[in-house]
């Protein structure tokens, strides 16, 4: 079945998962690095204008993907990321290390994954089929997921002791992945012929925007996912806050003479990794069982199954129950991620899937700022209240989405109607 994808599908299932494994040994840990280097609040905002500057690299990478092409694109965004990690590697090294050309060096990597990111979603979309996108959608999570995995677990025992070597590595890994996308990439993007002189200014970029606006199936389906994945940043959020501060740490015998103690930060990391084993060891599974059957019953009690398991986790210090908690949002997640990614290829407008691709981006970093919200309403309210409020969330989730469905299915025989 992977054989039939596209090749373009299978070279960027296997980029992105290159990247990510060294990417997630060496990222995720950035705050460690900024706050032994120059302090915590430093470390906070540098990373703050990081996440801001990605995200509107984000913006314009769309509107360009649409007008240069997909894979022009990311080959741009693939070089740029080798100059930066060589940078990187340069101001790390055993001779001498700078915290803020480091800094510097991250701010061009974000810039670079805004230009690839949405011209690679589009792509996706530009080579798959309505039959096939589930079934990519699935594939593509779970080998994010297990890159994720792998990396964290390997740079949590490494990132402090070896960083040099790990950068060393991303070098090495970058070399492999941009030379895969350059070669074995092929161009997507369909110009018209007699096109009109090209604009890249800010005022395009505007227009091309307010058409995404203006389409509002697109911003309600958006809104139902930004409520969904504000759930799952709560994780590292108000639930890792809350465990950290709850969780009286015990030791537990793991063999005869040897004991682990666990924390709430360990217990969060347990729960964490059995989440990511629950999704590489089912998601073939869960991707079999779903082909043919209706998208949208699978997607909301995936939804639900998601939110009960985490408004579970907002308030319980029952550690079988966070377990079991774990392992019901994990079914909802692989119920949910496939359809809704399927759902959303179906709902963007051709013609600018990389402008609609980039909008789409909003799910992830309102949800990453909702999630930081999420601490201080969970200090000012409780758990048990963080636990009612994220029923709610779930609730908006579902609703927002079934309108945008149905708005998006009145006005797609209307629109054949005017063609016809």
């Amino acid at each position: 079945m992977f054989k039939s994808l596209h090749p373009n599908i299978r070279v960027r299932i296997y980029t992105s998962f290159l990247s990510r494994i060294i990417g997630s040994m060496i990222f995720p840990f950035m705050a460690i690095y900024f706050t032994d280097k120059i302090n915590a609040t430093a470390a906070g905002i540098l990373l703050l204008v990081n996440v801001v500057i990605q995200f509107l690299a984000g913006l314009y990478g769309g509107f360009l993907a649409d007008i240069l092409g997909r894979k022009r694109l990311m080959v741009v965004g693939e070089t740029m990321k080798l100059i930066a990690f060589t940078g990187m590697l340069m101001v790390n090294a055993p001779w001498g290390t700078s915290a803020i050309a480091t800094f510097a060096m991250m701010l061009v990597i974000s810039i670079a994954t805004g230009f690839i990111n949405p011209a690679a979603e589009a792509m996706l979309i530009d080579v798959s089929t309505k039959e096939t996108r589930a079934f990519m959608y699935s594939v593509n999570y779970w080998a994010v997921n297990l890159s994720l995995m792998l990396g964290l677990m390997i740079g949590g025992w490494l990132f402090k002791t070896h960083f040099f070597e790990l950068l060393i590595g991303l070098v090495m890994m970058s070399v492999v992945t941009l030379w895969m996308t350059s070669a074995l990439i092929t161009e997507t993007l369909q110009t018209e012929k007699n096109r009109v002189q090209i604009q890249y200014g800010l005022l395009p970029l505007m227009r091309s925007y307010q058409t995404v606006i203006k389409d509002i199936p697109f911003v309600l389906f958006t809104l139902g996912g930004i409520a969904i994945l504000t759930l799952e940043f709560q994780r590292n959020n108000f639930v890792a806050v809350r465990l950290e501060q709850e969780i009286v740490p015990r030791a537990f015998a793991w063999m005869e003479g040897h004991e682990v103690m666990v924390d709430g930060v360990r217990l969060l990391s347990i729960l964490t990794v059995v989440n990511t084993i629950m999704i590489v060891l089912f998601t073939a599974v869960i991707s079999k069982w779903i082909k043919n059957k209706p998208e949208q019953p699978i997607m909301y009690a995936g939804f639900i199954l998601f939110g009960c398991g985490y408004a579970f986790m907002a308030f319980s210090n029952h550690i079988p129950g966070l377990f079991l908690a774990v392992v019901i949002l994990s079914v909802g997640e692989l119920l949910y991620v496939p359809t809704r990614q399927s759902m959303l290829a179906d709902i963007v407008d051709d013609r600018k899937r990389g402008a609609y691709m980039a909008f789409n981006g909003f799910v992830f970093q309102f949800g990453k700022m909702f999630g930081a919200v999420g601490i201080i309403v969970g200090e000012a309210i409780g758990g048990t209240s963080m636990a009612v409020l994220y029923i709610v969330f779930v609730m908006l989730g579902i609703a927002f989405t079934r309108v945008a469905i149905i708005k998006k299915s009145v006005a797609v025989p209307a629109s054949s109607h005017l063609h016809s």
